[in-house]
């Protein structure tokens, strides 16, 4: 198998690589016909336009002088202005033309076109003032313009030399396109040569693998063959074997199915005593939450009467300050009752009268001084009943925190039970569905024990139809060597 696969890359390999030489060979000519056909439309494109700009300007100006001829001749307005235009003309064409041309030596000829051209129009400017002061053609013999004609003849010989030299830049761009296509077409040729070289290179290198490996694949399986007939017969001799095997673990799992529908049957009963247990201990959980609200309510009454207690405590302080103040105003009318009654002494008649009046204020005060000292005392055993209480409630506000911690402790313990027992429901509820899980697979090992009996016996039936097999496959082996020629190295 390995040498089937490894032929099999080989195969894969030899085939990629002419593809990719396919591709490359595709890749390079249609490179190459486009670069050609892109340098063959940049030669056509530049070239010509380079000499049709020089043939344009070469025309312009050969309309120029013809112009300016017929305006000498007939003196109308109408040539004066063509001879303008065509010099306006003849300028912007130098100006394109300059812009376009690369050539140093062009450039240089356009320089001398455009200076034969300013010096042939400086000459003509007198001229053509002259000419149009005369109204006679007999008259025209006065113009003098003979320094005009070298001047033209310069430019017209400029303007030749240019043209003459943007076609022989054509030529030259020409040939050298079909240059650069004569390479690519070498290259293509190159390239194909390589192509049809790697092939021939490929088949052989993949024809003398082919003979190698199926040599070396044969001899294995001569040896295989071999190696799988011993086995055949092992096997047939195991098949016997592994038979009686069967019997034996076939009445094993029979007595495994027995003990696990019995451990099933006790998970059962098991997770039914968990499930009571789990609600008796939901049961004692909502009772002692019942008793937590009433033990709560307990300590707002002791909370509230503690606030009660403690303004009790402080209207008493109220009053004991009142009563000071009482006692205090008592005094005083007692000494102004006194005092009274001694200025009263020294006034005679009327004194006397004013006398019985202090006399009953200062016993008035002197009784109203005793309610305020019998009052105080009664605020101070109200003092002390007050502490009193509110030490006793706080007392007993302590101790119903301690048994509401208490009844949360309980709580808890109840809440880990339920917790627990609920765990353990849980858990045997899986050990319930895990040995019913268990029973069926014991039953489905018990038919495919059974199969595999059957199979056992179907095996040790094929092993003997295996033996002939490798038999024949080893005379096929020998042929297949002979068929593909001596293939070992």
């Amino acid at each position: 198998m390995m040498a089937g696969r490894t032929f099999g890359k080989k195969l894969a390999a030899g085939f990629g690589l002419t593809l990719l030489l396919t591709v490359v060979i595709a890749v390079t000519s249609v490179g190459a016909l486009a670069y050609v056909v892109n340098s063959n439309n940049k030669v056509i494109a530049t070239a010509t336009d380079n000499l049709a700009g020089a043939l344009r300007l070469q025309t312009t100006m050969e309309a120029r002088i013809s112009d300016y001829r017929a305006f000498l001749l007939n003196g109308q307005q109408q040539y004066l202005d063509l001879t303008n235009g065509d010099r306006t003309a003849f300028l912007s064409q130098v100006v394109g033309l300059r812009a376009q041309l690369t050539d140093q030596r062009a450039r240089a000829l356009l320089e001398r076109v455009s200076t034969a051209e300013a010096s042939h129009a400086a000459l003509l400017t007198p001229v053509i003032e002259r000419r149009k002061q005369i109204k006679f053609l007999t008259d025209i013999a006065q113009l003098n313009a003979k320094s005009v004609a070298p001047a033209r003849q310069e430019l017209q010989d400029s303007t030749a030399a240019l043209v003459k030299r943007v076609g022989q830049i054509v030529d030259l761009d020409r040939a050298h396109a079909s240059a650069r296509a004569t390479v690519a077409v070498i290259a293509i040729i190159v390239l194909g040569l390589l192509a049809l070289g790697a092939g021939a290179w490929i088949s052989w290198r993949l024809s003398r693998d082919l003979r190698r490996e199926v040599g070396t694949a044969v001899g294995h399986i001569q040896s295989s063959s071999a190696q799988l007939e011993a086995a055949a017969a092992q096997q047939a001799s195991g098949g016997r074997d592994q038979a009686s095997a069967m019997s034996e673990i076939t009445t094993t799992i029979s007595e495994l199915l027995i003990t696990s529908r019995q451990i099933a049957d006790s998970a059962q009963r098991v997770s039914k005593v968990a499930e009571e247990t789990a609600d008796a201990a939901r049961s004692g959980d909502s009772t002692i939450d019942q008793t937590r609200t009433s033990i709560t309510a307990i300590r707002t009454q002791v909370d509230q009467i503690v606030q009660h207690m403690l303004a009790l405590g402080e209207k008493s302080q109220q009053i004991g300050g009142v009563v000071d103040l009482v006692s205090e105003l008592a005094e005083q009318t007692n000494i102004l009752a006194i005092n009274a009654t001694i200025e009263a002494s020294g006034a005679g008649e009327w004194g006397r009268r004013f006398a019985v009046v202090a006399e009953e204020i200062r016993k008035l005060a002197d009784r109203t001084a005793g309610s305020a000292k019998e009052i105080r005392a009664l605020i101070e055993d109200v003092r002390g009943a007050v502490n009193t209480t509110v030490m006793a409630t706080e007392i007993g506000a302590k101790a119903v925190d301690a048994g509401s911690r208490q009844f949360d402790d309980a709580t808890n313990s109840f809440r880990r039970i339920a917790q627990l027992v609920t765990t353990t429901s849980d858990a045997t509820r899986e050990i319930e569905l895990s040995t019913k899980q268990q029973t069926t697979a014991v039953e489905q090992v018990n038919v495919a024990a059974s199969d595999t009996a059957r199979v056992t016996r179907e095996t040790e039936a094929s092993a003997v139809q295996t033996k002939q097999t490798a038999a024949h496959l080893s005379t096929l082996s020998g042929d297949l060597l002979d068929l593909v020629g001596s293939g070992k190295h």
